[in-house]
């Protein structure tokens, strides 16, 4: 029996590469708040329009702060996935 993590499950001890979807728009300007994610917004209408951010966090209280500054933006946060680098 090995104590090592699977392929499939995320880490949390380090570093690591993230996506995160809110509905709405996230101004890049905003980079340097969100620990330097790039923000991409796909065109729709007001209402449809998702902002997607994307970058490597370097701990989880990094991540915590990205998501509580989209929280206290009042953005629906739509999806949050930690990517394979």
């Amino acid at each position: 029996m090995t104590n090592q993590l699977q392929d499939d499950n995320p880490r949390f001890d380090g570093a690591a590469k993230y996506r995160i979807v809110v509905q709405g728009t996230v101004p890049e300007s905003w980079a340097d708040r969100l620990a330097g994610m790039k923000v991409t917004t796909a065109k729709g209408s007001a209402c449809q329009q998702r902002s997607t951010l994307e970058g490597v966090l370097k701990d989880q209280a990094d991540l915590n702060g990205v998501l509580e500054t989209l929280y206290r933006l009042h953005l629906t946060i739509v999806n949050v996935e930690q990517l394979s680098e």
